[in-house]
């Protein structure tokens, strides 16, 4: 099983970022400076790169060997371009069905919708570039592998995924509580992509403007929500039955 790397050293992540390898988590020793940090730096700006920068002390912990200020973490899957993924299940004749998740945090989560997913049929899963858990080694284990066996998109915004799926014909479907119509009211069997939103805050309220309908699991406890991965089951299980 291919596992999240460390790696460390300037010029190591500058040739790994040229080499196209996906960097998830990227830590830069606070005031580092010289010509080949401003090399790196640079290109961290062009590619959209998130950084942490840190003090000393934790780079050290991270790495107990010569880092030169700056560690970085390889994602351990390849991640796929979304416009290619589309047009790959469109024309395969299949109905599509992706799952969006914005700003989803929990890896454990993650990983739990990850193995879902890909056991309803998922064709693709979205994720923003920035602010979301990362696929890492807590990932892997609690998809039991399956984050090997599904696409996953990383794109730079998730309302311009939004825009790109509906202009595809695919409709964008967001899990909210506060939806007029449950699950059950609204047609899961055309084209469809749904969005599950993070732990705490749900769907932000700029993406859920911008979906085509809202629908809500019915509740009747006293607590009135679900676990996000949970809900994401229950939202994927009910489009297998509308599609049977």
């Amino acid at each position: 099983m291919k596992q999240e790397s460390l790696i460390f050293g300037i010029r190591a992540i500058i040739e790994a970022i040229s080499s196209g390898k996906t960097i998830d988590k990227l830590f830069i020793q606070k005031g580092l400076q010289g010509e080949l940090a401003r090399e790196l730096l640079a290109m961290v700006r062009q590619q959209n790169i998130s950084v942490t920068y840190v003090p000393l002390e934790k780079l050290n912990r991270l790495a107990r060997k010569n880092h030169q200020g700056v560690v970085a973490y390889i994602s351990p899957i390849d991640f796929y371009v979304l416009e290619n993924l589309v047009l790959e299940v469109i024309e395969s004749g299949k109905t599509p069905l992706f799952l969006i998740l914005d700003q989803l945090s929990d890896v454990r989560n993650f990983g739990a919708i990850i193995r879902t997913a890909e056991c309803t049929g998922v064709h693709g899963i979205i994720i923003q570039k920035k602010g979301g858990a990362p696929v890492n080694a807590d990932t892997i284990k609690t998809s039991a592998g399956a984050v090997f066996n599904i696409p996953i998109c990383k794109v730079d915004h998730i309302k311009d995924a939004m825009y790109y799926l509906q202009g595809s014909g695919i409709q964008v479907i967001a899990a909210s509580e506060k939806a007029a119509e449950t699950i059950y009211e609204v047609n899961l069997a055309v084209p469809t992509a749904i969005i599950m939103g993070s732990e705490g805050k749900g769907i932000s309220n700029s993406v859920l403007k911008l979906v085509d309908k809202q629908a809500k699991l019915p509740m009747y406890g006293e607590i009135g929500s679900l676990n996000v991965s949970v809900a994401c089951g229950v939202f994927l299980y009910e489009t297998i039955r509308q599609r049977q």
